[in-house]
Order: structure tokens, then sequence, then C-alpha cells
């Protein structure tokens, strides 16, 4: 792939290619420095690959460049807020907060709260699916990470019991004593 080309021709050249190898031709596409519209387009082609082999690290990664090329101001929050998202499914919470960061700093005051709320809420749905999918590790640790944010107090109790559940099923009994001493 060159610089020079447009979206038609980077498709023709993909076809067949495996996943591996158009990541491959993209990244080098993307460091060619091409114009700002078929750099979108190869992100956004690198952001479909990494979706189908759930490498959220990387798609985070990639929607970091994103918002540092977009021009308006909800496009750079809506990139900041995918980044913090695909950092949390990634496991990666402290880089989540940072990219929630970026999205307030981006965004004007009154945004500011809807943005935590749906962070906090993104991390309650991933807690979720890590419980209904039997992955209570994960869930713990999102569950965890929750206990130190803002939420209200009957959110709190709502984690607090659910994180009993989980130490009790996966034999963590200090922590099970911890939490339920800390009730």
């Amino acid at each position: 792939l060159n610089k020079n080309m447009s979206r038609s021709e980077i498709e023709k050249e993909l076809k067949g290619k495996g996943d591996f190898v158009q990541i491959d031709y993209l990244t080098k596409f993307i460091d060619q420095k091409p114009p700002l519209h078929e750099k979108k387009f190869a992100y956004t082609k690198l952001i479909e690959i990494y979706e189908a082999k759930k490498m959220f690290n990387d798609i985070a990664k990639i929607y970091e460049s994103l918002a540092v090329l977009a021009i308006s101001v909800p496009e750079k929050m809506s990139y900041f807020m995918k980044e913090a998202e695909h950092y949390i499914l990634a496991g990666y919470f402290d880089r989540a907060d940072s990219a929630m960061r970026k999205a307030m700093e981006n965004s004007p005051m009154v945004k500011r709260p809807e943005i935590y709320s749906k962070i906090k809420d993104f991390y309650i749905k991933t807690a979720n699916i890590h419980e209904n999918e039997a992955h209570r590790n994960h869930a713990v640790k999102i569950y965890e990470k929750m206990l130190i944010m803002k939420i209200s107090d009957s959110e709190r109790s709502d984690i607090k019991e659910k994180l009993l559940k989980l130490y009790d099923q996966l034999g963590k009994f200090r922590e099970f004593s911890n939490l339920e001493g800390r009730r």
C-alpha cells in the first residue's frame, strides 16, 4: 500500500489477505502519513480486524489516535470515550481513567457528569457480562475498581453484595471477611 491509494484500491489490495497481513499493510500505510480521510479509513479497517480478534488494547490505542486527528469537540470526546471503554474491556483501568479524563478535558463542564456516568455504566455492564460468562476474576477486578470510584451508596452496597458472592465462589475467604467486616 502507498499513501496515494484510494479506499477502493486499499480494499482491493487487502482482499484475500490474512488478518495479520492486513494489520501489517494498514500499519505501514498509516506510517506513510497519508491524507487524513485515508488515514481514518485505515484506522477503521484496523478496528474491524482487532474487534474480531478481541484485541481491545490495540483498539483503544487506535481510538486515541483518532481523537488526536479529530477536529470537532464532540468527535474528539466520542473517540476518547471509546478509548476508555476498550481499555476497560482490556482490563487496563488506569488507562481507562486517563482516557476518561481526556474526554472530560475536551468537553464542556456540563457534559462531564454525563461522561463519568457513561463510563461507570460501562464498568457495570462489562462486569455483568464477565459474571454471566463465568469470568469471575475479571468481574471481581471491575467491582473492586468501582468501589474506589464516586458512586452512590446504593450502588456501593449492590457492588459489595456482588463482590461477596464472587469472593465466596472463588474461595477468596480473606477478601470475603475483609469486605464483610466493612459492611
